[in-house]
Order: C-alpha cells, then structure tokens, then sequence
C-alpha cells in the first residue's frame, strides 16, 4: 500500500484512539458529578451551566 496513506491512516488511528480516551475521561467526570449531586440532593439538570456550555461552544 502506498506510503502516504499509511501515514494518514495511522493519523486517523491516533486520533481516534485519543478521542476514545478523552470521552472515556468525560465519562468518568460526568459519572463523578451525578453522584455529587444526588448525594448532595441538587438537581440533576442545570439550565444555567447548559446555556453558557452552548455560548461557549
């Protein structure tokens, strides 16, 4: 196979191995914060943090 391509797909590879442990990360906070919140009797959602997540996204 051609050289070049290899280097793209091993790219690809990289990539799609960090975002598999970043969002496995996420998961891990998120996890974190839902027990937070339930043990700490707060709500589950919270509009405010949502809102300024999408203005800053």
């Amino acid at each position: 196979m051609d050289e070049k391509l290899n280097q793209y797909r091993e790219s690809i590879n990289n990539i799609d191995a960090a975002l598999v442990f970043m969002l496995a990360e996420r998961f891990k906070v998120t996890q974190a914060v839902g027990e937070y919140k339930a043990k700490n009797k707060l709500p589950p959602a919270d509009g405010n943090r949502e809102r300024e997540q999408i203005t800053r996204l």
